[in-house]
């Protein structure tokens, strides 16, 4: 799996696609720290950015990467080599490439900007986490979207509705449903309700840590009594591996009986 996952690593770090994607997330560090004295404004900036930008750059190359590599992928499935090996190897290799470039697009301008120096590196540094569990949650969402489609426009056509659904829709609907409900109890609820979603999970986390949970209106107390905890943050960050962990072991699952 080592040598499929190089392969795809150095396949996407050579593309032109990953330079942008790393020079955008630069200019837009050095930008953002020009333009704020306050490290915690660039964050919550970034924040607001990275939560809907991360997740959709995460489904496009994940759909278009094993659609791309169909014909290199058939050549090794006749190869002696378990085909879990080969899609994780790809999975990884993508993600991997992915994380890298948000990692290091943003930690070189806050590196040279002193971020060391800050009481802000703990909320810079749950930033690059979450971004990061970000990719490969919807990396591997993407992975399992293209293999059970054939069709390259359907496989396309679902994986952006998969990431328009969680990103603008489930907050509409979450937000119907408190002002429909609102006669009852809902603290659990929306505790619940914020899980399912990885990225409302994220958003939540991040505004907690900063300590501006009046922004989340009016779960705001609920969450800041969970989330605001270690325990919370504990188990957010578990709720976020799960999310991780599921979609690579259903890809693991669908490719050993996925008949090509």
């Amino acid at each position: 799996m080592l040598k499929i996952l190089k392969y795809s690593f150095y396949d996407l770090m050579r593309s032109r696609w990953s330079y942008v994607y790393f020079l955008f997330y630069l200019v837009l560090g050095f930008v953002l720290l020009f333009l704020n004295n306050d490290l915690s404004k660039a964050v919550i900036t970034l924040m607001n950015i990275i939560i809907v930008l991360v997740p959709l750059i995460g489904t496009i190359f994940g759909v278009m990467y094993y659609y791309n590599s169909k014909e290199f992928t058939e050549l090794l499935l006749a190869q002696p080599l378990k085909r879990s090996t080969i899609f994780l190897g790809q999975y990884f290799g993508v993600a991997g490439s992915l994380t890298l470039s948000l990692v290091l697009g943003l930690g070189i301008p806050f590196i040279l900007y002193g971020l060391f120096r800050s009481d802000a590196i703990f909320n810079f540094v749950l930033l690059l986490v979450i971004g990061a569990f970000l990719t490969l949650i919807f990396t591997a969402l993407a992975f399992n979207i293209a293999l059970s489609n054939e069709n390259k426009i359907k496989g396309f056509g679902y994986a952006v509705l998969l990431w328009l659904f969680l990103a603008v829709i489930y907050d509409g609907l979450f937000l119907l449903s408190l002002i429909i409900f609102e006669e009852y109890p809902l603290d659990t609820f929306s505790l619940a309700a914020t899980m399912f979603n990885p990225i409302d999970l994220s958003r939540t986390l991040i505004l907690l840590k900063l300590d501006i949970s009046a922004l989340l209106g009016y779960t705001g107390a609920v969450f800041k009594k969970f989330f605001g905890t270690d325990l919370g943050l504990i188990v957010s960050l578990a709720v976020l591996l799960l999310w991780t962990v599921l979609p690579v072991q259903r890809l693991a699952f669908k490719a050993k009986r996925k008949d090509f």
